[in-house]
């Protein structure tokens, strides 16, 4: 899925607590409870803002869909999932929140009540694992001329803020990835001795727990979703290592040097290179060649100019322009081998791409008892702990929203329309061929 821009890159104007209550009573504050205050006041007014955004949902898309029979009610129930069991929750902390604040605005204690309220948000479970399946029907049914008609009208209006449907379905994901930044922002700005920050702490410890539990169950909720629309075209094709995979760690669209485009799965401990296709009016993923273990997949980063369209390899540029962005991988066990060089949409990509299969590899090595990870050249490439795959948190790691790819590297606009694929690689004995892929 091509990730579309975050919904919190185009909300309404943020507004400040210092500039809401008494600039009397703020005088009266140190500087440091002045930050601690504007802390807590985001989390209230965040939740404010969601609550409106969630209703808007309903009733600008959801209702009007419905009422107008521009959707089926099964396809509005997969599309919007369990998002109006959110409102009444994230209402529910807001009323606490503004109870315990003082007349003067300002806000004594809030771990009491975070303590108590979040656990509640384990009911984003289903909401969370729900979003592939959601945004793939999503896309599908924007086929629908009567559906995209009815979304660009919205798009265009002003109570959208030009944000799209799925921008609004998936604000509550981004909602929740940021907890433990606003709490850690309230806990960082709360003296150790204030009463409030032991209940702060149990706080993050809750939140991170919830976040990262949730993050591990929409990861498995994705594998699954991918691994059954697998089109496989012969049984040679099938792999345990597939069928064991919990996690997608990377995927999305690369082109070949022929320009033919495909969609390449990147799983714990197997690489699988498909074409995306529509079958039963469904998009799936049709296997090409076989999958390649991560542990025996060599990689090589290429230098830009040193592919050239039509399959060459060229050590000097030529007179063509040169081509940016690819990367190699090959794979040879026995008399069977496979090489394939692929390219990008961008420099970004391309990046998340080789440090996604370094740290796949590493990990598979780390635990097979080996160390390090080789590529064609040779050297041992060290562990890159600030990859994709481990950010700051685990909830910054789950929160992608607002890159070029998410931690599964997720492009939704991908053709549907199988391209002319040109001349195959070939499988021959003892030698390895540089694929058209």
């Amino acid at each position: 899925m091509k990730n579309v821009p975050s919904a919190s890159t185009k909300r309404r104007d943020s507004k400040l607590w210092s500039e809401t209550f008494d600039v009397c009573v703020n005088q009266m504050l140190t500087s440091k409870e002045i930050k601690r205050q504007e802390a807590i006041f985001e989390l209230a007014q965040g939740e404010e803002d969601l609550i409106e955004d969630l209703k808007l949902a309903k009733k600008a898309y959801h209702d009007p869909m419905l009422k107008l029979s521009i959707m089926s009610e099964q396809e509005l129930n997969q599309i919007f999932g369990t998002l109006d069991s959110l409102i009444p929750l994230h209402e529910d902390l807001l009323r606490r929140l503004k109870e315990t604040r003082k007349s003067d605005g300002s806000t004594e204690s809030v771990g009491h009540i975070l303590v108590s309220w979040l656990p509640f948000l384990n009911s984003y479970d289903s909401y969370c694992s729900n979003q592939v399946t959601a945004k793939a029907l999503l896309d599908h049914k924007k086929q629908d001329h009567r559906v995209q008609d009815f979304l660009q009208r919205c798009l265009e209006s002003p109570f959208s803020r030009k944000l799209d449907l799925w921008n609004f379905l998936d604000i509550p994901r981004s909602r929740l990835v940021k907890y433990p930044l606003l709490l850690r922002e309230i806990l960082r700005h709360t003296p150790n001795d204030h009463p409030d920050h032991q209940h702060l702490e149990e706080a993050m410890n809750i939140v991170q727990g919830i976040v990262a539990e949730i993050n591990k169950k929409t990861g498995e909720s994705e594998c699954q979703y991918y691994k059954e629309r697998l089109i496989y075209l012969d049984d040679t094709q099938r792999d345990s290592l597939i069928d064991e995979s919990r996690v997608v760690c990377c995927h999305g669209e690369l082109k070949n040097n022929r320009g033919a485009k495909f969609h390449v799965f990147l799983f714990q401990e197997v690489l699988v290179i498909t074409r995306a296709i529509l079958h039963n009016e469904q998009l799936c993923y049709q296997m090409y060649r076989q999958p390649i273990p991560v542990k025996d997949l060599m990689l090589e980063d290429l230098q830009d100019g040193e592919v050239r369209l039509g399959g060459s390899i060229r050590g000097a540029f030529s007179n063509n322009e040169r081509i940016k962005n690819f990367f190699r991988i090959s794979f040879k066990n026995g008399s069977q081998s496979q090489s394939h060089s692929l390219q990008a949409n961008d420099t970004f990509n391309k990046q998340l791409w080789l440090n996604s299969i370094r740290q796949a590899k590493e990990l598979v090595l780390r635990a097979s008892g080996e160390n390090g990870v080789r590529d064609l050249e040779g050297p041992v490439i060290a562990s890159s702990r600030n990859s994709i795959f481990q950010q700051e948190s685990k909830s910054e790691q789950m929160d992608q929203s607002d890159s070029g790819s998410n931690c599964s590297m997720d492009t939704s606009e991908i053709s549907l329309e199988c391209d002319h694929m040109g001349e195959t690689d070939s499988w021959e004995n003892d030698r390895e061929l540089e694929s058209n892929v």
